[in-house]
């Protein structure tokens, strides 16, 4: 069985040979902290800044580390603005930070130096008016937002080698980037019709786009969906709002899927998520990425307790130990070592490996745990 075989197997709850030790990338400051360290190539670190998961950078950085395959293996489309909107500076400041308006129309502060995510200061989409003249029509489907090459090659799965997933974009998450959190809240209920538009004009944009990939005769192994709608307390939503709003458009794609042999169907929401669980499972979302350890140690264990083999889970892995030493990665391997005999999961770093990570520790833990599994 190759990896993709082996996968799918494990997903679907049935015998597998070997389970694939499998990364979900790096952030670019850990590439160039390894080639200033002598562990990869200057070129390698390049490579994967420009061509990111599973280019040939990538591919060779993950063989010296000892990974089989990147799990970022997802083909989609431009599923929200499009066209951008043209990047504007606002206002530059004395300390060098600057205020601008970013390709979603959301404004924002930058501060130099920082690579994290730049802090929300105000949105474009201000009222209907300016959803009806600068977003709606943005948010059209046309088929100049895919490539049809790319979906013809995905025709004939002979001799594929990894997992293949479409990506079905988002249906709350991005929204959350065009407005901003603060007037994500607000906007349900300043303007409830509103809300309920835009979620409904994204949504079918999605569906637009998984429907024509899918009439194209390209195959997929499975489905992802990105939110990214919770925090370290829970959800930036109320759950009883995403069911009645969101809920029954997962579960129009998800049943468009299984049409075509799609059974498992991935979301990427970051933060602690166990209270939109119910809603992704009762629409066809099955399994869960990441599990983030983080401050509230989530984990694959309590969710098969509460929901049994319907719900399944990728990563869960604590990337933190790479910055530690040997014993802290033999104590996380021997605490997945359970979780993985669950069965329809599979250990992954949960998210990008840090600029803290020793080379070496991830070397050891690649090594290491492909002696369990």
């Amino acid at each position: 069985m190759n990896y993709r075989e082996n996968i799918m197997a494990i997903l679907n709850y049935k015998p597998y040979e070997n389970m694939p030790v499998v990364s979900f990338g790096y952030w670019v400051e850990t590439l160039d902290k390894w080639a200033a360290e002598g562990h990869i190539t200057r070129e390698e670190a390049e490579g994967y800044r420009k061509f990111g998961d599973n280019s040939e950078a990538d591919k060779s950085v993950m063989k010296k580390l000892g990974f089989d395959f990147n799990w970022n293996s997802c083909v989609g489309c431009q599923v929200d603005i499009y066209p951008r909107f043209e990047v504007e500076v606002m206002e530059e400041r004395p300390d060098g930070s600057r205020i601008i308006r970013d390709e979603l129309g959301l404004i924002v502060l930058e501060k130099p130096g920082t690579v994290s995510i730049p802090a929300e200061i105000g949105t474009s989409m201000t009222d209907r008016q300016a959803w009806e003249e600068h977003y709606l029509p943005r948010l059209q489907w046309s088929k100049e937002r895919m490539d049809e090459s790319l979906l013809k090659s995905l025709q004939d799965t002979s001799g594929r080698e990894v997992p293949v997933a479409i990506h079905c974009g988002s249906l709350l998450g991005r929204m959350r980037d065009l407005l901003g959190v603060e007037q994500l809240s607000y906007l349900y209920m300043d303007d409830e019709e509103l809300y309920a538009e835009i979620i409904d004009t994204m949504a079918g944009l999605s569906y637009n786009w998984v429907k024509t990939a899918l009439e194209s005769g390209a195959k997929f192994d499975y489905a992802h969906y990105w939110e990214d709608i919770c925090f370290k307390n829970g959800p930036l939503v109320i759950p009883g709002v995403f069911d009645e709003y969101v809920g029954p458009h997962y579960k129009k794609t998800t049943e468009l899927l299984k049409q075509y042999g799609v059974t498992i169907v991935s979301v990427d929401c970051d933060g602690l998520i166990d209270s939109l669980i119910p809603t992704w499972l009762e629409n066809g979302v099955n399994t869960m990425f990441p599990i983030e350890v983080g401050t509230w140690n989530a984990s694959i264990e309590p969710w098969r307790a509460k929901y049994g083999k319907q719900i399944r889970g990728v990563g869960g892995m604590n990337k933190t130990i790479f910055a530690r030493d040997y014993k802290a990665i033999d104590a996380e391997i021997e605490r997945l070592k359970p979780l993985i005999e669950l069965g329809g999961y599979i250990p992954c770093p949960d998210h990008r490996i840090a600029p803290d990570a020793i080379f070496e520790n991830v070397q050891y833990y690649c090594e290491q745990i492909r002696r369990i599994i």
